[in-house]
């Protein structure tokens, strides 16, 4: 049933030419949403802005080479591997599969539409709705969910909060649905239809409500991070130099005293336990 193309069982019903349509007006919204959402927020301009003000604070010069290695590190770890969360792999693991799902869903969906053979394009459209629709809900129900700590249960939804991974999950689960109950139109399958259009709908057009433009930001920030730390410009702060350094203990003498001798090293803090104090 995997390598059957749903889309191909929709065309007795829908005009592939409609279909197609479909997908560019979603393309068209997600672009103008980043594009109102870069506007609005001004985050490109606070972004070229704090990169102008870096270049100055700059204590040495980055070569070509050298940036192009960062690039490259940020697009292996902090891109395609998500190695900022490495210190929750519960978080890493349903982020990859979210992430990585929705990519492989999105593209198969595009191939599929626009006249590529099933094959495994249909096969990589229900493993990729189905790694979406598990880490979208691990995150959901598990992770999101926090009632030990924060008192908030799965139900409690706020649009601008909830909108982004609500309608990613809702749209990989009745895809798979609407896929597996035969790709039609009608009865129950027409229920399983409309519900993933409608969700695949809310997910594209909401784009200035969400997460979406995050993921274009993310890599940018996460370049500009490893060049600031190279150049010395330290985002732009001040450097105190490093706490354990003797000079800087002798300039600041209260630093052993409430920090003890080896301050990058003071322990686990307040991960010493589980937040269960709600």
């Amino acid at each position: 049933m995997i390598t059957t193309n749903p889309f191909a069982e929709l065309s007795a019903s829908i005009s592939p030419d409609i279909m197609q349509l479909y997908v560019i007006l979603m393309a068209l919204a997600v672009v103008a949403g980043v594009i109102f959402d870069v506007v609005h927020k001004k985050s490109a301009a606070y972004f070229f802005e704090n990169a102008k003000k870096a270049e100055k604070n700059a204590r040495r010069t980055v070569s070509s080479g050298e940036k192009m290695s960062l690039a490259v590190s940020t697009v292996t770890n902090e891109v395609l591997t998500s190695s900022e969360l490495s210190p929750n792999p519960a978080r890493r693991l349903s982020h990859l599969m979210t992430m990585w799902g929705f990519i492989i869903f999105v593209i198969a969906t595009v191939a599929m539409i626009f006249g590529a053979e099933a094959g495994i394009w249909a096969t990589l459209w229900h493993l990729g709705a189905l790694s979406l629709a598990i880490g979208g809900g691990w995150f959901f129900f598990a992770i999101r969910v926090d009632v030990s700590s924060e008192g908030k249960k799965w139900y409690q939804l706020s649009f601008r909060g909830d909108v982004f991974i609500l309608s990613l999950l809702v749209m990989s689960v009745f895809a798979l649905l609407w896929s597996f109950s035969g790709a039609g139109v009608s009865g129950l399958s027409l229920l399983f239809f409309v519900l993933f259009i409608a969700a695949s709908t809310t997910l594209f057009t909401t784009v200035i409500w969400s997460k979406f433009a995050h993921m274009f930001f993310k890599p940018a920030a996460a370049y500009q991070k490893k060049v600031t730390k190279a150049d010395g410009s330290q985002e732009n702060l001040p450097d105190v130099g490093e706490m354990n350094d003797p000079a800087i203990q002798s300039r600041y003498p209260d630093i052993p005293e409430y920090m003890g001798t080896n301050p990058p090293n003071m322990g686990l803090g307040i991960k010493r336990e589980k937040p269960t104090h709600y």
